[in-house]
């Protein structure tokens, strides 16, 4: 990534811009290259764009879940002075967002989420990972996306390393555990916050029916769909995502 982190009082994070506050929260095997796009393109449109990395396996194993992730955000948004933000997670990122507004909904602004688990948890860890096989690994990371070429060499190398290390793995599979007991969807009703779905037709992981359901269960939300496009829609496709993105925010968000 081409973005310098800041490092601070325990964090490693990235800044940019003033205005109000968008937080972008990765996946489980993503990072903040994920939304180069977004921290490039918001800042002009007078946001502030912070993005913290989330040390998903670097925790002990009894905080490898979503409930102490979601502690870690706050105790980041706190540390920064935030009041009110809007959160913009993708996969993992958005289930951690919608934790986060529940425990916290005093300093939710509202909620973009995008390939989002949280309702629906067949990503974390169904026949995943297999040790030691390549050709597996990149297959799986390949499946992520519409565009297959999107799964580089060093994408599949970063994958194919964390499914060859025992803790990781691990750490994995804590993570799909804790996934499935926070499943949201007695909960999302009651999050009354403007909410965008921005959502990839041919999402494999989190599929269209999925979006779908998040839909019918926010009491406000609107859905917008991306063509060709798999689970990570701000990866794969950034131009649409801003469109999108710089079209709904202003709406929404004070």
């Amino acid at each position: 990534m081409k973005f310098e982190t800041i490092k601070e009082n325990g964090f490693e994070y990235i800044e940019a811009g003033e205005g109000p506050v968008v937080v972008l929260l990765h996946g489980l095997m993503g990072g903040l290259d994920n939304f180069e796009g977004i921290i490039e393109d918001l800042p002009k449109h007078g946001f502030k764009v912070v993005g913290p990395l989330l040390p998903l396996f670097e925790k002990p194993m009894l905080k490898t879940t979503i409930k102490h992730f979601t502690k870690y955000v706050h105790e980041f948004l706190e540390f920064k002075g935030f009041e009110k933000v809007t959160l913009l997670g993708n996969s993992l990122g958005g289930h951690i967002s919608l934790v986060f507004a529940k425990e916290y909904p005093e300093m939710v602004e509202s909620l973009v989420l995008t390939g989002s688990s949280g309702l629906y948890e067949n990503a974390m860890g169904d026949s995943f990972p297999r040790r030691g096989d390549y050709d597996y690994i990149q297959t799986k990371t390949e499946e992520v996306f519409y565009d297959p070429k999107m799964a580089t060499k060093k994408l599949v190398d970063h994958v194919f390393e964390i499914a060859n290390k025992r803790e990781s793995v691990i750490r994995l599979l804590a993570m799909a555990k804790s996934a499935i007991r926070h499943n949201m969807s007695k909960d999302i009703p009651k999050l009354d916050f403007p909410v965008c779905l921005i959502w990839g037709k041919q999402d494999g992981v989190t599929p269209p029916h999925v979006a779908e359901e998040f839909h019918n269960l926010f009491p406000q939300s609107d859905l917008y769909w991306i063509d060709q496009c798999g689970h990570s829609p701000m990866w794969e496709h950034p131009k649409e995502f801003l469109r999108i993105l710089e079209e709904w925010l202003p709406q929404h968000v004070k």
